[in-house]
């Protein structure tokens, strides 16, 4: 950390008319750019040379946390492992480089890409059809609601305004729904973590469009009243709309389409193995029923005869997105289906499931369980078991920092006061599970015997503890150099 590199920002490094680069001869002549629109002074770049470049972000490239440097157990967002191939697959030249205006005779092979896994989703949530437009799971819930709207519409059903989403639903979803122009209205849960189908009921009637299900739920819980939830919501003419974000312990058990879902999103990029966060990349799919297909967005992916080409529905939503979506997160999505192929396919929800309930039983003596049982792919812990101290699960999740693993997430879902939610997902072996147990059940002993341990934390990282509301409040975005600095 001595190195001045680590500890200065790119503007700190920069000194005048130093540069990394040299533009190639002007070929073309010399052009002068209208007075109205240039900069009225020189854009504060910084001034570096290369080599200062490349080790300034290299090591702070070292300082980043991701699945390929260890255990990742985010909850609710499933950050597996994404296998080397699928990015050598997107970043084929043949695929690459293509561009999205070309004429669709040119570009045969994508087509059969973007078409051939709209098939291959079809089969493992059980729906007739799907879009790979939307960018990202939001835009995929938004879609999936407009799909709804327009299928109501196209009935003369203009009433049906309300959507109804259960207390412990993902953020997105009543977010979504807003954006839709519809009106919220949230069903309980049960004290056991599910959708309270009593409560249920009494919002039933005929305005409500569609009620909105994550299933396994927030919690981390397979919602065992879904065909109960199926009926009742089919009888009063509204539909089911599956929020595919926790699809992952699903693979290989159960289809979503079997169950009664009319709609559904999928998150490519978790549940199939694209790297993500930080705003993207993304991919949200929507799936629909037979009977829905006509209002997917435009343009949509076709095969006639051994030729794909792209068609445009007059009842169509509209487009949603620019061209056919996200093309690489498409292709690693696709390429991680054939690698796994059939008979692979259907471990993943099963090994998921297996390893969250293995660090479950093997903590909750440790760590408070507040909902007992057998989870899914995820579950919550509510803080420390021992209450006796006043550590929490912030200080908990610096201190794993210290050890070399990622945190969990943390403070969600907001059920619980001190809620920590844990996945681990299929591709981690149990010697790396093993070893996070070890660890958790450590920092449990450090929390009795070494408290300020923990309320310091993290010790080793090359950032300490930072205050967090001061950061959120107080947020600096732009850098300013200091006068005194600059003069010197």
């Amino acid at each position: 950390m001595n190195n001045k590199l680590y500890g200065n920002l790119i503007f700190e490094l920069s000194h005048a008319g130093s540069k990394g680069y040299t533009l190639p001869e002007n070929k073309f002549g010399k052009y002068e750019i209208p007075q109205n629109i240039r900069r009225g002074k020189d854009a504060e770049l910084p001034e570096c040379d290369e080599l200062t470049v490349i080790r300034h972000y290299t090591n702070l490239s070292g300082n980043n946390f991701g699945v390929d440097n260890g255990f990742y157990p985010l909850g609710s967002c499933t950050m597996k492992y994404n296998p080397v191939i699928n990015e050598e697959m997107a970043g084929l030249p043949a695929f690459r480089d293509l561009h999205p205006l070309q004429p669709v005779e040119t570009c045969q092979g994508a087509l059969k890409v973007y078409y051939n896994l709209q098939k291959s989703l079809s089969e493992l949530s059980g729906l007739e059809e799907f879009t790979l437009n939307p960018f990202a799971g939001a835009q995929g819930e938004l879609t999936g609601l407009m799909v709804i709207r327009a299928y109501h519409e196209s009935r003369g059903d203009h009433k049906r305004t309300k959507v109804i989403i259960p207390d412990s639903a993902h953020g997105t979803n009543p977010a979504s729904a807003a954006v839709c122009g519809l009106d919220i209205v949230e069903v309980k849960s049960t004290a056991n973590g599910l959708v309270d189908t009593e409560d249920l009921k009494g919002l039933l009637d005929d305005t409500v469009a569609a009620i909105m299900m994550t299933n396994p739920n927030t919690l981390g819980l397979f919602e065992t009243n879904i065909p109960e939830i199926e009926k009742l919501v089919h009888a009063c003419g509204a539909l089911m709309y599956y929020d595919g974000a926790n699809l992952n312990p699903l693979l290989g058990a159960c289809r979503p389409g079997d169950m009664g879902f009319d709609v559904m999103h999928i998150n490519l990029h978790k549940t199939f193995s694209t790297p993500h966060g930080g705003g993207g990349p993304g991919s949200g799919p929507v799936g629909v029923r037979k009977g829905l297909e006509q209002f997917l967005p435009n343009p949509r992916v076709i095969k006639e005869g051994e030729r794909y080409k792209v068609q445009e529905d007059k009842q169509s939503i509209g487009q949603i997105s620019a061209f056919l979506g996200n093309f690489s997160v498409v292709m690693r999505a696709y390429t991680y289906i054939l690698t796994m192929g059939e008979d692979q396919m259907k471990y993943v929800g099963p090994y998921a499931t297996l390893n969250a309930n293995y660090i479950k039983e093997s903590l909750k003596d440790v760590y408070e369980l507040p909902i007992e049982g057998i989870c899914m792919h995820e579950f919550v812990f509510n803080g420390l078991k021992d209450k006796s101290t006043d550590i929490t699960t912030m200080d908990v999740a610096k201190r794993l920092l210290d050890y070399g693993y990622h945190a969990p997430t943390i403070y969600f879902p907001l059920l619980f006061h001190e809620a920590m939610m844990i996945e681990p997902t299929e591709s981690e072996s149990k010697e790396t599970i093993d070893g996070f147990i070890s660890v958790m059940r450590t920092i449990a002993k450090e929390a009795i015997e070494q408290p300020e341990l923990l309320k310091s934390a993290p010790h080793y990282t090359p950032i300490g503890r930072v205050d967090d509301v001061l950061a959120a409040k107080n947020a600096i975005l732009t850098y300013k150099q200091l006068k005194a600095k600059a003069d010197s």
